[in-house]
């Protein structure tokens, strides 16, 4: 059997996505629901990582491990191979996700009350976590029309001029799926040169992009302004290793980094490059190795991909989907079902037994939408396809 078709039960081993949603969804027994929220994938990690944690794992000494030059080195060597981004090893930083990279980061460079900018809909956190910090949260709503999204770029330029220090650029777009184009990428730098305000770039599903589409590393056409913008990274959605809590920070500017490397101290950590011998391990076979296991990935994507939307646009009246261009995740218009968030919820939690994240979720400019899970063998994506039908019967 192709391990893409592997049906792996994850009940009961502590998983955030199939464990906890009696208390994220409010429902008092989630034993028969099929969760397709939270962006994790119900695939096993590739067997290069599984071999090197296994042969971690035999060594049986766990003592404080750190992010090595071969590490980088094998970073350094995916960036330049994937995405023609010349790094170098001493502009990484290493950190135990990219949220909390994002914390260091405003930590780091601004102060409260200071603004941070994001384009609406948007990852959660990318608004959550300024607000926690107490700085102000400055939302630039997109343009939409029939679910695909674009920047207004005179509201966005209205945005920089509300003491934003920090704009947040997800890169590509979750929950939209979108590809940055050069074009709108160089205006984005552009404007944040004139306002001088620092780019930070989630750039976290730059290898989760699909045939004719083609990701562009923000730093890799900043030429000058390439100090202005930090960049975040992880092999974590690309390998399915969210559980190992590993990201990478990139920045060319020493000054950038001297302040992110105080800031990491002066919350606790043993030296700025400490990371787990399993994380380590994992992160170097995957950058090594990883590519043939990918590529299969993202053919499986595809084609969910493509069920899903044939599926769900000829047999639910009112539904829309556009095929995004990277993520494995489905932003599912359902405006004109005349359902409100609320009552397709119940319908899909409480008729379908199915557990989709509401697109309030991701800011008001997400209300209309569903985001989907599609990282799944077939046979439970089809399961899941059965359900939401059901659910809207």
């Amino acid at each position: 059997m192709n391990v893409f078709e592997n049906v792996i039960d994850r009940r009961n081993t502590r998983s955030v996505k199939w464990d906890t949603m009696e208390s994220i969804f409010g429902v008092d027994d989630a034993s028969d629901i099929l969760p397709m929220w939270i962006a994790d994938m119900d695939f096993a990690a590739p067997k290069v990582v599984i071999d090197a944690m296994q042969k971690c794992l035999n060594h049986g000494v766990f003592g404080y491990s750190y992010f090595n030059e071969t590490c980088k080195d094998a970073i350094r060597l995916w960036l330049e191979n994937r995405h023609a981004w010349q790094t170098q090893n001493d502009w990484m930083l290493v950190h135990h996700g990219v949220v909390p990279a994002i914390a260091s980061v405003i930590e780091a460079f601004t102060a409260k009350g200071d603004g941070i900018l994001v384009t609406a809909p948007v990852y959660p956190p990318f608004s959550q976590v300024p607000i926690r910090m107490q700085r102000t949260l400055v939302e630039c709503v997109m343009k939409e029309k029939d679910g695909n999204y674009s920047i207004d770029f005179v509201e966005f330029e209205k945005a920089l001029q509300q003491n934003v220090k920090l704009f947040v650029l997800c890169n590509p777009h979750n929950p939209g799926g979108i590809v940055w184009t050069e074009k709108e990428l160089k205006k984005i730098i552009e404007l944040c040169t004139k306002y001088d305000v620092l780019i930070l770039s989630d750039e976290i599903h730059a290898d989760l992009v699909f045939p004719g589409n083609k990701h562009i590393a923000l730093a890799t056409i900043a030429e000058e302004e390439a100090k202005r913008i930090i960049t975040c990274i992880a092999p974590t959605k690309t390998f399915n290793l969210a559980g190992l809590q590993v990201a990478i920070i990139i920045s060319p500017d020493a000054k950038v980094r001297e302040k992110l490397e105080q800031n990491l101290l002066a919350h606790g950590q043993m030296g700025v490059n400490r990371l787990s011998p399993f994380a380590a391990s994992a992160l170097k076979a995957a950058y090594e190795e990883g590519g043939p296991w990918l590529q299969e990935l993202l053919g499986i994507i595809t084609s969910n991909m493509d069920y899903v939307i044939e599926e769900l646009t000829e047999k639910v009246p009112g539904i829309k989907i556009n095929k995004p261009q990277a993520t494995y995740l489905l932003w599912i218009d359902y405006r004109n079902t005349g359902l409100s968030e609320e009552e397709i919820m119940s319908k899909l939690l409480g008729k379908g037994k199915l557990a989709l994240e509401p697109g309030t979720k991701y800011g008001e400019a997400g209300n209309g939408f569903l985001r989907m899970n599609i990282a799944c063998a077939p046979s439970r994506l089809k399961d899941g396809v059965r359900r939401f039908i059901t659910a809207l019967s």
